[in-house]
């Protein structure tokens, strides 16, 4: 039975590597969090969590994944395009409170989803996620991206 597991874990993160590519050049370059995304979600943050990244800046290059000074060396990106349906499915709970891609500002029924894939982070006691870490393309100059179920904004371009 251990050999059987063994084998099963092994045959997942070989699938899991092959599909693990480096950050896309869509988005390398720095990155400025604009704003928040008015949504309908249920999250672990309140408004004045999420305001403290409004202003951050985020980076991606083929080297690393940075967000202020938090950074993750060789970094790798999981890329897939994603429907309106299941982004929905896969980031709502159940009841009314559900994301769609309306709430985000996105005309589009498909979009590429990036997950940056890093250790565990301390950026709040609530989340060891990254912010920037899962994004949406919403444009060459335009990225959506997800904190604690809150909702950002962030354009290409240098903080000031």
């Amino acid at each position: 039975m251990k050999l059987g597991a063994f084998s099963i874990a092994s045959l997942l993160w070989l699938i899991i590597a092959a599909q693990a590519k480096t950050i896309p050049k869509e988005v390398w370059g720095k990155w400025v969090v604009s704003r928040v995304l008015p949504t309908t979600t249920i999250a672990c943050w309140g408004d004045s969590e999420a305001k403290t990244l409004v202003g951050t800046e985020i980076e991606y290059s083929p080297d690393l994944f940075r967000w202020n000074n938090v950074i993750t060396r060789r970094p790798t990106a999981l890329i897939q395009v994603v429907s309106a349906e299941r982004f929905r499915d896969d980031n709502s709970g159940q009841g009314t409170n559900r994301i769609t891609f309306q709430q985000l500002g996105l005309n589009a029924k498909e979009v590429t989803q990036i997950s940056i894939q890093h250790p565990p982070a301390a950026i709040t006691g609530a989340t060891v996620e990254i912010p920037g870490d899962n994004i949406l393309l919403k444009d060459t100059n335009t990225i959506i991206l997800s904190v604690c179920n809150v909702y950002f904004e962030a354009r290409r371009g240098n903080a000031k």
